[in-house]
């Protein structure tokens, strides 16, 4: 497919021509800004779960479907999960999702962020057509976000990353927790960190949910530096060893998407690119990264598996 990138950045991952490919103004009800996607394919079709922002600045989730996954998205005209007041701690909107299809359970996996007034909390909810959800609630509570679902078993348990702050203090890394039943999760225990002095100093936060390959589940995460005129998000990658996802076997010294885009520097927060969703193609191999830029708009960039893990694999 056409492609663009930016001169001074890595080519690994290539930006989709046609970006952004969803803004608030292809929503069928008003809405200040629609980014950060969860992806899946369904049906032939890439469906893409959108936090939409309204003009109170609460954010709900709202699903479109593509048959190429670029253009002419059909946007269902009410929201997949919305706030209620039947759930307090989302009574200042649901954010940031990301969906695991686990096949053991039959349905997809939504993460997400509810954000009420005791702070953001990780909320998880299954769906078997994306029309309707089944909430499972709050299972980390504040404060912590960034949660995304591994789609199998690590032994006997269920694996959920997600960014606790109340462990120690105001860290933000990525941590794991386990869990039987996706109702009952055992303590976090620690994956991998921000990293002094680098681009990814401040703090990261995982992306997509990993991606299950012969090397190991492969991550993409966000990572954010404080400069003086702003916070920086970038995107960088890892692999996580199969079996112990808390040993990192590789992890990317460097960031392969930054802020470089009109539209991920230019809206409510400039310089962002937050990756939410990702879908690899195994016919074509074609891997591609979903994400919102500067806190107002949905793009794509992308790559191919063989060309990530190639990349991956001269790192330590």
């Amino acid at each position: 497919m056409p492609a663009s990138w930016h001169p001074g950045e890595q080519r690994i991952f290539r930006r989709a021509v046609g970006n952004p490919l969803l803004t608030a103004a292809d929503w069928p009800y008003p809405v200040n800004a629609v980014f950060n996607p969860a992806a899946a394919f369904v049906d032939g079709q890439t469906v893409l779960v959108c936090r939409v922002e309204d003009f109170e600045g609460h954010s709900h989730l709202s699903v479109a479907r593509s048959d190429d996954g670029l253009s002419g998205w059909v946007i269902d005209p009410e929201p997949l999960v919305h706030p209620s007041h039947e759930h307090p701690a989302e009574a200042w909107g649901v954010e940031d999702p990301r969906v695991t299809r686990v096949d053991e359970l039959g349905c997809w996996v939504l993460a997400y962020t509810a954000y009420g007034p005791t702070g953001p909390a990780v909320a998880l909810a299954t769906t078997e057509d994306f029309r309707t959800v089944e909430r499972i609630g709050v299972v980390c509570p504040p404060e912590d976000k960034n949660a995304a679902l591994l789609p199998r078993r690590v032994g006997d348990h269920f694996v959920l990353f997600h960014r606790p702050r109340t462990v120690l203090g105001n860290h933000a890394d990525v941590w794991m927790s386990r869990s039987t039943d996706l109702h009952g999760w055992l303590a976090p225990e620690p994956v991998f960190q921000a990293r002094a002095g680098m681009w990814d100093s401040a703090r990261i936060g995982m992306g997509p949910p990993p991606i299950e390959t012969p090397h190991g589940w492969l991550v993409a995460y966000h990572g954010v530096r404080d400069t003086v005129a702003g916070q920086l998000y970038r995107v960088g990658l890892a692999l996580l060893d199969l079996e112990d996802p808390r040993h990192v076997l590789r992890r990317a010294p460097e960031w392969f998407l930054g802020p470089v885009a009109p539209y991920e520097l230019q809206g409510d927060v400039p310089g962002v690119v937050f990756p939410c969703g990702w879908l690899h193609d195994v016919h074509t191999d074609t891997l591609r990264l979903y994400y919102g830029g500067a806190d107002s708009v949905v793009a794509m960039a992308e790559s191919t598996l063989a060309e990530v893990l190639d990349v991956l694999s001269r790192c330590e």
